[in-house]
């Protein structure tokens, strides 16, 4: 089965940047999607960003344009990079794999996901 490690996390202060990454081992990497999630304190786990693996990027509308999802195939790893950080986006930060990609529209569904990581703490200050 596939594994998957989270790293990166940390404490920044707002508008500041701060790049997560997720590593996995186990099974073929290449054809699958990838997608990060985040839970903040008391709230449920929502969509990030998600990337298939020819490349096509999904993102939540509260991260456009701050924040790019990317993968290095040859690494197995998928990264996320985070700019202008927002107190709000304080969280646990857990990647997440697809093994049998349908939809671009799925994507920011958590049920699709087969693989989860055991998460990193985000923590953005104000």
């Amino acid at each position: 089965q596939v594994q998957l490690v989270e790293s990166g996390g940390g404490l920044v202060q707002a508008g500041g940047s701060l790049r997560v990454s997720c590593a996995a081992s186990g099974r073929t990497f290449t054809t699958y999607a990838m997608g990060w999630f985040r839970q903040a304190p008391g709230k449920e786990r929502e969509f990030v960003a998600a990337i298939t693996w020819s490349g096509s990027t999904k993102y939540a509308d509260s991260v456009k344009g701050r924040f790019t999802i990317s993968r290095d195939n040859a690494k197995n790893t998928v990264y996320l990079q985070m700019s202008s950080l927002k107190p709000e986006d304080t969280a646990v930060y857990y990647c997440a794999l697809d093994r049998t990609f349908h939809s671009m529209a799925l994507l920011s569904r958590d049920a699709e996901y087969d693989s989860w990581g055991q998460g990193t703490q985000v923590t953005v200050s104000s």
